[in-house]
């Protein structure tokens, strides 16, 4: 009889895609499809980020006041409307105006008076529903699974504020996976982990980073890059360095309304890989389990429930 763990990743198969009914994506998915081009510049990058950030209310800007708002020139926008396709910045306008009509008529969080806290727990909702609309095709989840599950080792980097969810995926992934590393630290602690790992025949890093994004991530994750592994990124950033640098990027929004940010929206896009990397070694995954299981009774990990 398989233990509670086991029968839940049975339970718990993410569906293949052709199984799953066609959804609109969200809002910030949309817009990053519309400006994913490798050639924008920094400047173009940062009008970018701030539709993407402030859609609502940005689409409805004249060019003067979303130039204003950003810090650019008007022509700066205008060039930007080419890069990504537009005629010009009333095509794109209208464009953005048609993706954010539908955010505002479809179902979404209640406008209803509130006290800060009960605002935190909407704007995580709104995170939250964004991410389901996302998984409405879980291929890349299925597939950047399967490469991590691959990887031997799999080293998985997280720095400062984003060690906790690194220590949450790495300590849930040793339960299925034989050989994964935990790198916390930045600097060449980093960077000899990471050398190390590819030298031991690691393919691929799962790498988070959420705000305030650390520069030493970003070094990191070149050190990998140019090791060789391949990078699959957490973050709340779709656009910019970071992003560019990651093979996958798994974007997803952050609380922001309280002093010190929450990660609802990340936690749960980890616990996805980590199913995805469950079920793609599922005869592992029940071996490990198993053994885990027989091992946690006879040292007694666990309280009886």
């Amino acid at each position: 009889m398989p233990s509670p763990q086991q029968a839940r990743a049975q339970a718990s198969a993410i569906t293949s895609p052709k199984a799953v009914a066609e959804v609109e994506a969200a809002p910030a998915s949309q817009l990053r499809t519309l400006f994913d081009r490798p050639r924008l510049s920094p400047g173009q990058r940062r009008i970018a980020q701030y539709l993407i950030d402030h859609l609502t209310e940005a689409a409805f800007l004249s060019i003067t006041d979303l130039a204003d708002r950003v810090g650019v020139s008007q022509p700066s926008v205008t060039r930007f409307a080419a890069a990504v396709g537009f005629s010009g910045y009333p095509a794109l306008r209208e464009r953005l105006q048609t993706i954010a009509l539908g955010t505002i008529g479809g179902p979404g969080v209640s406008e209803e008076s509130g006290n800060e806290l009960q605002s935190a727990v909407d704007a995580e909702i709104e995170n939250l529903e964004n991410l389901r609309r996302d998984f409405a095709d879980p291929a890349q989840v299925i597939d950047t699974g399967r490469r991590l599950s691959e990887s031997t080792p799999l080293t998985v980097l997280g720095l400062r504020i984003s060690a906790s969810l690194a220590e949450y995926f790495a300590y849930a992934a040793r339960r299925i996976h034989p050989d994964v590393r935990l790198v916390t630290l930045g600097g060449s602690v980093a960077y000899d982990a990471l050398l190390q790992s590819r030298e031991a025949g690691g393919t691929w890093v799962l790498a988070f980073s959420l705000p305030r994004h650390a520069q030493e991530t970003l070094s990191a994750i070149r050190v990998a890059r140019q090791a060789g592994l391949r990078v699959a990124l957490i973050t709340d950033l779709a656009l910019g360095p970071l992003a560019d640098e990651a093979d996958v990027t798994f974007a997803t929004g952050t609380g922001s309304r309280l002093v010190f940010d929450s990660y609802a929206a990340p936690g749960l896009m980890a616990a996805a890989l980590l199913q995805a990397m469950t079920d793609a070694d599922p005869e592992r995954t029940h071996g490990r389990l198993e053994e885990y299981e027989q091992i946690s009774e006879q040292h007694q990990f666990f309280l009886k429930d």
